[in-house]
């Protein structure tokens, strides 16, 4: 349980550290700018130390990255803006462990039991408390601070896209322990790493050509400023934390580890409201725990 642990505290972080390079940069950039620091550092690891693109399961670990780290970060970098730290990681991690659990359960045969489902519904009812519209003062109030349906939904996509992008990264890990060629998570990491970074260069492509790429706002971009948060971003999410995340997926099930992972939007908590002063609100709080809640029922069982 020890690199899940880990895992779930580095993508804590990641999250904060996200929102402050798409505030200073604009989403595109900064998850282009991300994803290519983090792959260069892997790079490094992969083919100085580690497996470089050798393995019977590369297949597997590229797809798994086209989704984990294409569609899945492309939506929480969009979803950042519009649901904040907090809200955005409490969608995709508590959302995102019931979507692998019944995933493993049609693909791979792990049987899903009373105390899954029971454990998924705590979960999925702590989201819909967290998320649900507070009282508001008057109509443009509750607009504000009610998140749309744009919204909610790149946060269900970015929960499916980790989800199923653990999936088939744990089946390829197991593929590969059973070839005898078992590999180390970092390496595991810059091979899924690869798709995301074709990913999220044709996505900057795209919104460049649309003239989006510019953050919004009177403010013009400042990559000086953003700098460090990008590069703690690529350290402490798509590098380490997800490396870490890998070790766990290699030992544990997919809902296991997705379950611990949960855990991250209650630690989100003091690094949003120490750097970005969000203070958690008691609807969004009390939605956490009951979230957290489950995922400890699940993890026990």
């Amino acid at each position: 349980m020890i690199p899940a642990t880990l895992a779930m505290l580095l993508f804590a972080f990641s999250s904060v550290a996200a929102k402050r390079s798409v505030n200073l940069l604009g989403s595109a950039t900064a998850s282009v700018l991300r994803i290519l620091v983090a792959a260069s550092l892997l790079a490094v690891y992969a083919h100085g130390w580690g497996a470089g693109l050798r393995g019977p399961a590369l297949g597997w670990f590229v797809a798994s990255g086209f989704i984990g780290y294409g569609i899945c970060d492309t939506a929480i970098f969009l979803a950042l803006p519009r649901l904040g730290a907090q809200l955005t990681s409490l969608m995709v991690h508590c959302l995102g462990a019931p979507i692998a659990a019944v995933t493993e359960w049609l693909w791979l045969g792990t049987p899903l039991g009373a105390t899954e489902i029971g454990a998924g519904t705590l979960i999925l009812a702590g989201v819909a408390v967290a998320l649900f519209p507070g009282k508001a003062n008057n109509r443009s109030a509750s607009r504000m601070n009610r998140p749309g349906p744009w919204a909610l939904g790149l946060g269900v996509i970015a929960a499916a896209g980790q989800a199923w992008g653990a999936v088939l990264s744990r089946h390829g890990q197991l593929l590969s322990r059973d070839a005898g060629q078992p590999i180390d998570g970092l390496s595991v990491t810059y091979q899924r790493i690869l798709a995301g970074v074709a990913f999220a260069i044709l996505w900057w492509l795209w919104q460049r050509s649309q003239g989006s790429v510019r953050k919004s706002g009177d403010e013009p971009p400042n990559l000086r400023r953003a700098w460090p948060w990008v590069v703690l971003n690529a350290l402490s999410g798509p590098s380490l934390g997800v490396a870490f995340y890998q070790w766990a997926l290699l030992e544990q099930k997919t809902g296991v580890v997705m379950a611990i992972a949960a855990l991250t939007p209650l630690a989100v908590i003091p690094f949003a409201w120490w750097l970005e002063g969000e203070r958690p609100t008691g609807r969004s709080f009390s939605g956490g725990l009951m979230a957290v809640a489950g995922t400890i029922w699940l993890t026990v069982r």
